[in-house]
């Protein structure tokens, strides 16, 4: 029997949530047990801050979830974010000079500490209706920048993707998260994994000692960086053959059954 770890951290959307988006109560219920007995879990995710305080009652004892792919850290009791890792403004604006002079018709939006901004034609399904700013580029990153979006609207999402990686490759991190034709760029060297890390660090917490759960290639990072690795069955082709291990779908509360054989 391997030895238990010190945290489990955990992608949410398509891993610990269940696919209509929902904690069940036998995860709640898990992850509260496994605190208890000596494991906590992290998420870890792609969500902004403003969508995790739904949330709070199940972050358990350290109070903070990892989010924007590693670009913030957020104290979900509080409603605070505690740290953050965002883009630099001048690369960021070269970037997107850049990418409206090669795609015509591109759109952006930014998520910030204190919530989102978007230009006025930046329209995505999935967006909930929380208060945010619209405006110009300019008018939206008058703030610090932890996750800068990017849609082509009636595009085909693929080809946008692979368009935006060829043209973003290397000054930025570009983390697929599931979101359809959404491109979701972080600071270079600012991922999950990143975010993750640094939380270790300041809990004396090895990469050895870390199991990680996703499902999306956005997760890969994280779950390189974690000493055992698990993909739920419903994660996307590249992340069951990158992961160590391999358990039951989202919504037969795999995460939930893992965090139960530690207790």
């Amino acid at each position: 029997m391997p030895p238990r770890p010190r945290v489990v951290a955990t992608d949410l959307d398509g891993t610990l949530l269940r696919s209509d988006g929902s904690l069940s109560p036998r995860t709640r219920a898990a992850i509260a047990a496994a605190e208890a007995a000596g494991v906590p879990t992290l998420f870890v995710t792609a969500r902004p801050p403003r969508w995790l305080d739904e949330l709070a009652d199940a972050v358990g004892g350290h109070g903070v979830a990892i989010c924007g792919n590693g670009s913030f850290v957020y104290d979900v009791a509080a409603r605070e974010v505690v740290a953050s890792r965002g883009h630099d403004d001048t690369m960021m604006a070269a970037l997107v000079a850049d990418l409206r002079r090669a795609v015509p018709g591109i759109v952006f939006a930014v998520e910030r500490a204190d919530g989102m901004g978007a230009e006025r034609h930046f329209l995505y399904d999935h967006e909930r209706a929380d208060a945010h700013a619209v405006g110009t580029f300019e008018q939206i990153t008058t703030g610090p920048v932890g996750k800068l979006l990017a849609r082509l609207p009636g595009a085909e999402p693929q080809a946008f993707l692979a368009q935006v990686a060829e043209l973003v490759a290397g000054r930025v991190e570009l983390g697929y998260s599931g979101a359809v034709g959404l491109a979701e760029m972080t600071a270079p060297g600012v991922t999950k994994a990143s975010g993750l890390a640094t939380w270790c660090a300041e809990h004396a917490i090895a990469a050895a000692e870390v199991w990680a759960c996703g499902d999306m290639p956005n997760d890969l990072p994280m779950l390189a960086w974690a000493g055992r690795s698990f993909a739920v069955g419903n994660a996307h082709p590249d992340v069951l053959t990158a992961a160590s291990d391999v358990i039951g779908s989202n919504d037969d509360d795999a995460v939930a059954q893992l965090l139960e054989s530690l207790v």
